[in-house]
């Protein structure tokens, strides 16, 4: 399968919001291939449908809060983050295939810059624990996706240096109990070299490439 890069800069998630639902269009139309778009957001907090109100901040004005079509539940974006959005044609994969897919592919990029990190599954009857996880248990990268006409959108979220701050002013991923991380604050514990951005996003398109060939 062929993965074509679109690298971006900052954008407004409304933006962003309404670029991706041209992009999906296009690939219905067969008007471009299967795309992965890198890019950051300003401050927001963004949360699925079903997220529980007592999720969300108490203090609304902080921080732009906005309801997306996306599965999962509420999550943070901003500075300091690498969000990659995934437009894709996927007839011929199911939701899961698509989800262990990129779960699999950020673990292998981000082994290969020195970073142990892991793929959870789900108990019956718990929040979903969809992501990358270090193996002490902290959330690294968040992922959320929806699939409409055999197209995917939205993709992930990877903490490379944010204000982790933010996460304490509401409920990640409905996950109360769980502490967020960043590729910052893991190379300062384990004494190991930072990576570039640019580094980061080259490892990321190298591995899900490699990944989605590998299914072909």
């Amino acid at each position: 399968m062929r993965l074509l890069r679109v690298d971006l800069d900052e954008v407004d998630y409304g933006t962003a919001v309404g670029w991706m639902a041209e992009w999906a269009e296009e690939r219905r139309a067969g008007a471009a291939p299967d795309r992965l778009f890198l890019l950051s957001h300003p401050p927001v907090i963004t949360y699925g449908r079903r997220t529980p109100p007592g999720d969300l901040p108490g203090d609304l004005s902080a921080i732009p809060v906005v309801e997306v079509d996306r599965g999962g539940n509420a999550t943070y974006h901003g500075p300091g983050q690498l969000v990659g959005y995934l437009v894709m044609d996927l007839r011929e994969w199911g939701p899961v295939d698509v989800v262990r897919w990129l779960e699999n592919g950020l673990i292998d990029a981000l082994a290969g810059l020195g970073f142990a990190t892991e793929r959870r599954d789900t108990p019956p009857g718990s929040p979903s624990l969809v992501g990358v996880w270090t193996p002490d248990g902290r959330k690294l990268v968040s992922i959320g996706m929806r699939i409409r006409g055999g197209v995917t959108t939205h993709g992930f979220a990877l903490n490379i240096d944010p204000d982790l701050s933010v996460f304490d002013s509401f409920v990640a991923c409905s996950l109360d109990d769980v502490a967020m991380t960043s590729l910052r604050r893991l190379a300062g514990e384990q004494g190991l070299r930072m990576p570039a951005e640019a580094e980061i996003r080259d490892a990321i398109t190298a591995a899900l490439t490699a990944g989605a060939t590998a299914r072909t």
